[in-house]
């Protein structure tokens, strides 16, 4: 579904991902762990083309993200067009819930199926009603977003990116702005996707248990670089590098158990 070849960021003097290459199978559910400032969040944004790439190649669905074939067969950065055409694969909820504040939540989750990809009002409604069902607030559908606790707004967030109907969801630690006891509310939700549907998902987090629960494989990144990749048991139970040791310790010490 997804293939990252060579790929390097910098902001300033700060290269914030390192030549870096993995793939993602169809289907797959991957988890990105590792200290902050590692690169996690910056290949959902680069995913989500909402940041660019110094250089290397990005292809989902054997489509290049950042460039396009030109006439002659060349490859050409991509133009808006090809943009809007590749993001209509690709879902993201970010961290802050970034809900439309005067609208409720029915609108908030029709408006972009509505304007953007032509979906009767009728029909985005009765495919919204079902997404409410799944992220458990169908009987919050008229109420607007300062009503919502916060863990709500993520589910609603959820329910929005889903309404697009994209092939890849990039879920970029949704949990981190929530109390404690909101937490697992938004797991939840994450874990009946991953059991409902074969949406390809990635999702940077720092709740180790679940990513332990949930990943078909965990990539360790520090440094812009992966530093160790493998299943879920063999990374948290048996790690083979030293900087994943050392980072796992610091996580165990913190209280975040694995």
């Amino acid at each position: 579904m997804i293939r990252v070849q060579k790929v390097s960021k910098s902001f300033g003097d700060l290269r914030v991902l390192d030549n870096l290459s993995f793939d993602v199978a169809a289907g797959e559910k991957l988890a990105l762990i590792g200290p902050s400032g590692s690169g996690k969040t910056t290949i959902l944004r680069i995913l989500m083309t909402l940041e660019n790439i110094d250089s290397g190649m990005i292809f989902v669905e054997d489509e290049p993200l950042w460039h396009y074939q030109g006439p002659e067969g060349q490859m050409l950065p991509a133009n808006e067009a090809h943009l809007h055409h590749m993001r209509s694969k690709i879902g993201m909820v970010f961290q802050l819930f970034n809900l439309f504040p005067h609208m409720t939540v029915l609108r908030n989750i029709t408006a972009a199926p509505i304007l953007t990809q032509g979906l009767p009002k009728e029909k985005a409604e009765e495919e919204a009603f079902k997404l409410l069902d799944l992220v458990g607030l169908v009987d919050k559908a008229e109420v607007k977003p300062a009503q919502l606790s916060g863990g709500q707004k993520q589910r609603v967030a959820i329910a929005r990116a889903l309404a697009l109907r994209p092939k890849v969801m990039l879920f970029d630690e949704v949990t981190s702005a929530l109390d404690p006891e909101l937490v697992e509310e938004v797991l939840n939700v994450l874990r009946r996707l991953g059991e409902e549907t074969d949406m390809t998902m990635l999702l940077v987090t720092h709740e180790m248990q679940f990513a332990r629960d949930f990943a078909d494989r965990v990539l360790f990144f520090d440094e812009g670089r992966i530093v160790e990749q493998g299943v879920p048991e063999t990374i948290f139970s048996n790690p083979q590098e030293e900087r994943t040791k050392l980072f796992l310790r610091k996580v165990i010490a913190a209280g975040l158990a694995v």
